[in-house]
């Protein structure tokens, strides 16, 4: 497998449904290069540009979500990388994604998975998969239900009963409930 360079002048990681998603970049200011990797896998190669700032755009993951590098010199023979995700700056997109996503890492018979609830669309993914769910109404509020593996599992989404708290989604697997991962 071949990896990135010395020419590497920065990485992200960006968190998406269907997984997190490394992006590395390299520059070559002396010979014009722009290798971009997503994943760990080449998907843009330029050689020779003469110009060396401006903008790679690209899209990520299933969603196809449209990012692009900005490429800014900050004085002589230096320069500044920023990555933009759906239309937001890098830090701004990440903490977008903590407030519209719930993340649970688990086992489940010896396997790991990690479990995406999408809160503004209400889509479950499970290891990168969007699944087949079904939702039903109880005392409290709604239960979502779907299989990991073939474990049965449910997310339940409750009031919080404060007009600022909204409404707490949890996983459970076996009436157990998974605790929250936070990355």
């Amino acid at each position: 497998m071949v990896e990135p360079g010395s020419d590497l002048v920065a990485v992200w990681e960006v968190q998406l449904p269907d997984g997190i998603h490394l992006i590395q970049f390299e520059h070559g200011t002396t010979s014009g290069k722009r290798i971009l990797w997503i994943d760990r896998k080449e998907v843009m190669r330029r050689d020779w540009m003469f110009k060396l700032v401006g903008t790679e755009t690209f899209t990520l993951g299933k969603s196809n979500s449209p990012c692009s590098i900005k490429i800014e010199p900050v004085g002589g023979f230096n320069y500044q990388y920023s990555l933009e995700v759906a239309g937001k700056p890098y830090k701004k997109f990440l903490e977008n994604q903590t407030k519209i996503m719930k993340t649970w890492i688990l086992p489940v018979d010896g396997n790991m998975y990690r479990i995406v609830l999408e809160k503004d669309t209400l889509d479950i993914w499970v290891n990168g998969t969007k699944v087949e769910m079904a939702g039903e109404f109880t005392d409290d509020g709604t239960e979502t239900h779907f299989t990991i593996g073939n474990e049965p599992a449910c997310v339940r989404a409750i009031s919080s009963g404060h007009k600022r708290g909204g409404i707490i989604h949890s996983l459970w697997v076996h009436d157990v409930e998974v605790p929250e991962y936070t990355e």
